[in-house]
């Protein structure tokens, strides 16, 4: 997938069928709007292209007006958004800054300039709700007409539905949120994760006899957060089991290596020794948030701290033993 910052590129296609919005989590809805988006510009010949804006518009509102309470949780990354999005089948997709600029953009001028001009978009599919513009002043209808005017087509696409709830970002930050990590998988259609980096911290884990894998989560508020069980996939030919916190450290100095970052830190229940000590550093790796054990907990003293890592991992370790307990009781019964 080409990945393009702005339009204003030599190499951007000049024609596309395109479809706009965050898509963060890139959920079961997401995904069954780009599989239609793929099938209409093969039909067209044109390459499929996302126009995506970063930061979320809410997260330039909410700093405009000095109200962080408006922002959203990020549920992921844009690493993680945009291998989500290529996974997908997706051509192209343009980022554009969401800045005062664009914010203060009419609905008119976004038209003619960024779909016509900019992406030259012969196929535009949009949600059910979708607004854009100054004021969120442009809708379907509008964008609809310009269609007629500018000589490209325009789609809407109904919700989409799993068990008569409709998938949304929305409803997965709010099963992140509630540590429903299997209610969250199911509308997103995979196990969550978060990927990057792994970069350096104090150590301490060493110290404390669990080292760890530490990975950035570039956003300050994170639609999940707690102690979870893990799957650990790039460290390995296979993937593997480990305990995780996702959050801000509450018992460590807040002026560590890392200090006042959304960190996610992973303790593998069986640290692969070809690593050694050093080996992690700087690979990419992904970590799937399997199970929530617990919320975030401050811990008195290093030694309590030590304490409760050790209680996690015997209960991720419970957790992985349930579950393989599961799948082998499943196997069992398919065959007979």
């Amino acid at each position: 997938m080409q990945i393009l910052r702005g339009f204003h590129h030599p190499q951007i296609a000049r024609a596309c069928a395109l479809t706009i919005g965050n898509f963060d989590g890139v959920h079961r809805g997401h995904q069954a709007m780009l599989a239609l988006l793929n099938s209409e510009a093969r039909h067209r010949g044109v390459p499929s292209c996302v126009l995506t804006f970063e930061p979320h518009p809410r997260d330039y509102f909410a700093a405009v007006h000095r109200k962080p309470e408006l922002a959203p949780a990020r549920i992921a990354t844009l690493r993680d958004k945009l291998t989500e999005l290529a996974r997908c089948g997706v051509d192209q997709c343009v980022i554009l800054k969401f800045d005062a600029r664009l914010s203060g953009q009419f609905p008119e001028a976004f038209i003619e300039d960024v779909l016509v001009k900019g992406l030259g978009a012969r196929y535009v599919l949009v949600g059910d709700d979708f607004r854009f513009g100054a004021r969120r002043a442009g809708d379907y209808a509008m964008l609809d007409s310009a269609g007629s005017r500018y000589g490209f087509d325009v789609a809407r696409m109904n919700s989409y539905e799993v068990h008569g709830l409709r998938v949304s970002s929305s409803a997965v930050r709010d099963a992140l949120g509630r540590g429903d990590m299997a209610g969250a998988a199911a509308l997103i259609g995979r196990p969550y994760s978060i990927s990057g980096h792994v970069v350096h911290g104090r150590k301490l884990g060493r110290e404390l006899g669990f080292k760890t894998l530490n990975q950035r989560f570039a956003h300050w508020k994170p639609a999940a957060s707690g102690i979870f069980a893990v799957r650990v996939h790039g460290l390995d030919e296979r993937p593997l089991e480990g305990v995780a916190n996702l959050g801000v450290r509450p018992s460590l100095d807040p002026r560590d290596a890392n200090g006042g970052r959304v960190l996610l830190e992973t303790h593998c229940l069986q640290w692969p020794a070809h690593l050694g000590h050093e080996g992690a550093y700087g690979k990419i790796v992904r970590v799937e948030l399997l199970h929530k054990l617990h919320d975030e907990l401050r811990y008195d003293g290093l030694e309590a701290l030590k304490a409760g890592i050790a209680r996690d991992c015997d209960a991720a370790r419970a957790f992985f033993a349930s579950t393989h307990a599961e799948t082998r009781r499943q196997t069992t019964r398919d065959r007979i």
